[in-house]
């Protein structure tokens, strides 16, 4: 297969994206998911059916329109769903917008461990946001349906080692990720990290529960209230002296 005829599996682009990476970005959602987490906001990414097919080529040429919008900090962000799942076809992608001197960044979960996923984790996204789903091995199966946590670990670990920078996301869940226990985790497991720029704190909410009972599943956070402000800033407050940036948002 010829580099022109590469495809990947798409579910929505989002242009003037501003809540995925730096600056005003492109953002690519990938169809397919291997984690099924209960507070999904994007359900219907989480099957590897859907979505569109959509040739590189494409996808850059609307990357390359919108650099006058990107300026010094924006660029194409990569999410899904999970976008590793498809990291083989990602290589060319990244390269091809590396090429065009426009910023690339990956949103992930940070489960897919395979020699292509490793490369663009440690050689070829400017950045990597990743998504730390729980503190605890079980937790984290409660909340994604996986225990996968060591391989998340292992991948930032892999990051940091490359001296590249990265970003780690952490969504509040009360009853679930909220406690001090996993907030000292955090601390304890990151905050000596040099490459670690960002540590975004995300508040549970249930904007995607009409997703979820639109594909015929019941959603399971129902019973689980949302986070009030004052208990965002505690968190925030709890963070902030340990990293470089804590941003609540």
């Amino acid at each position: 297969m010829t580099e022109t005829a590469l495809q990947l599996k798409v579910h929505s682009i989002e242009s003037f994206g501003t809540h995925d990476g730096p600056g005003i970005r492109l953002v690519v959602f990938l169809q397919g998911c291997n984690l099924k987490c209960l507070y999904c906001q994007n359900a219907d990414t989480i099957k590897n059916e859907g979505g569109q097919l959509m040739s590189l080529d494409e996808i850059v040429r609307r990357a390359v329109n919108m650099k006058p919008y990107f300026g010094q900090k924006g660029g194409v962000t990569i999410s899904g769903g999970e976008p590793l799942l498809q990291s083989k076809m990602l290589i060319p992608l990244v390269k091809r917008l590396k090429a065009e001197r426009i910023h690339t960044n990956i949103d992930t979960n940070a489960t897919i461990s395979t020699p292509y996923a490793k490369e663009l984790i440690s050689e070829l996204a400017d950045l990597v946001m990743f998504d730390i789903k729980h503190t605890t091995e079980p937790g984290f199966e409660e909340l994604t349906g996986r225990n996968e946590l060591k391989t998340a670990i292992e991948l930032i670990s892999l990051r940091e080692k490359s001296q590249k920078p990265y970003w780690l996301r952490y969504v509040l869940v009360p009853g679930y990720t909220n406690k001090p226990e996993h907030l000292q985790w955090l601390i304890s497991e990151f905050s000596a990290n040099q490459y670690l720029e960002r540590l975004e704190i995300l508040p549970y909410h249930k904007l995607g529960q009409y997703k979820w009972e639109a594909l015929g599943e019941k959603y399971q956070l129902e019973d689980t209230p949302e986070n009030t402000r004052e208990e965002i800033e505690i968190v925030r407050q709890t963070l902030d002296p340990h990293f470089r940036e804590v941003v609540a948002k």
